[in-house]
């Protein structure tokens, strides 16, 4: 099962790390979800990657009780998510939207598309399919804004998108 582990905004590699080597067992993942935005640096279009979700990352085990102690060796300030007293995972319709939206190192890949009067066709990439949950284009940024529900609460999540045409 999937576990949300809050840190602190930009120790997520380092706590990744520290978790990889002192606290995973070897059934166990831990990483952070991230995506490819086109950014234009000094005329050039460069794709540059990103956190998908800052100051969290993800850890996948079924000992959630066994990791809660072993974080508690972590000396920065780490949190698992959840709802009450009891450590929730993500649920298997958060899980699954993940694993449809990343690919096997867990990134989020650009998405290209067009559009066409008021309807957006996503002709490659991760988004394809999900025209339906796009709140608003950022053409400029070439960035998608997917509205989502994760721990039952709206959730906006920005991925990569690029508009090659208007009609």
């Amino acid at each position: 099962m999937w576990y949300v582990i809050q840190v602190k905004s930009g120790n997520e590699h380092k706590i990744q790390n520290i978790c990889v080597k002192c606290l995973r067992y070897e059934d166990e993942e831990v990483f952070i979800p991230v995506k490819v935005l086109k950014k234009r640096i000094k005329g050039i279009d460069k794709e540059v990657e990103t956190k998908l979700f800052p100051g969290y990352i993800f850890f996948l085990t079924n000992e959630v009780e066994e990791l809660f102690f072993r974080l508690k060796k972590v000396k920065e300030l780490t949190k698992i998510l959840k709802t009450g007293d009891e450590f929730v995972p993500l649920s298997v319709k958060e899980e699954q939207f993940l694993t449809r939206l990343m690919n096997p190192e867990y990134k989020v890949d650009m998405s290209t598309g067009y559009i066409e009067g008021d309807r957006v066709v996503i002709t490659d990439g991760p988004v394809m399919g999900l025209e339906g949950m796009i709140a608003r284009i950022d053409r400029h940024k070439k960035q998608a804004v997917l509205k989502t529900e994760f721990f039952g609460k709206p959730t906006e999540i920005v991925v990569g998108l690029e508009i090659i045409d208007k009609y």
